[in-house]
């Protein structure tokens, strides 16, 4: 059977695995605007526990991975999907009944599948780098699965004091097949204190991916107390 392994057991299609270089591509403006939509927004408005820890990290990942779910698991933006890093390349992993979802319960991932691959150690043990968890893998198409062949670029994004340690940007490169597709991004790479243009006032034929993709990430982050904008189209 031919293609890039999924982590699930099937196979995506065939695709090219590059290999790892030197250098760093910078963010288009167009994945740009989203991130640092939903940077700003959870820095200024993050999700709070119940000790009153701010929940920065959390809120990005929450706003991001309900757009996906909005454009029914087809956003380029996929947020926290696990690798297997036993597999050449690393593999995602996904539903099993949606390709382009992440697996929503680890734990029970591993109960079923770890050890069914001549990779996998006898047993699981946390904290080895077998399972990594990049912050933002953009794919190049949407409706595909985030395998090597299909990734654009890996975004770690970091609230101070949090930073991307050697561990982590080692095993992201290897994920994305190279170096220059991995990227920092911090509140102070974006423009936070520029407002946002207003949802309603945007006649719907101007609306592009991102503006598209930032505004419903503000409604999201409002919990819809903000006006429903139009579902973004590619």
């Amino acid at each position: 059977m031919s293609g890039t392994p999924l982590a699930n057991g099937n196979m995506a299609p065939d695709g090219v695995t590059t290999p790892v270089r030197q250098g760093q591509v910078q963010l288009v403006p167009t994945d740009r605007k989203v991130l640092c939509s939903a940077m700003c927004q959870c820095d200024k408005m993050p999700d709070v526990a119940k000790d009153g820890k701010q929940l920065k990290q959390g809120c990005v990942a929450g706003r991001l991975q309900a757009l996906d779910q909005l454009l029914g698991h087809r956003s380029p933006y996929k947020q926290e999907i696990s690798y297997d890093m036993t597999r050449s390349p690393p593999a995602p992993i996904m539903d099993s009944g949606i390709e382009t979802k992440g697996h929503s319960y680890l734990p029970g991932w591993l109960r079923k599948y770890w050890g069914t691959e001549p990779e996998h150690a006898p047993t699981f043990k946390a904290g080895q780098g077998l399972i990594r968890r990049p912050d933002v893998v953009i794919v190049n198409d949407p409706a595909r699965p985030p395998t090597q062949d299909n990734i654009k670029q890996i975004v770690e994004m970091k609230f101070p004091p949090d930073t991307l340690s050697k561990s982590q940007a080692d095993a992201y490169r290897e994920i994305a097949g190279s170096a220059t597709k991995l990227q920092k991004l911090e509140p102070g790479d974006c423009d936070c204190d520029a407002p946002e243009p207003e949802a309603a006032k945007i006649p719907l034929e101007k609306w592009g991916w991102a503006a598209g993709a930032a505004a419903w990430i503000a409604f999201v982050l409002s919990r819809g107390r903000t006006p429903r904008p139009p579902i973004p189209a590619f």
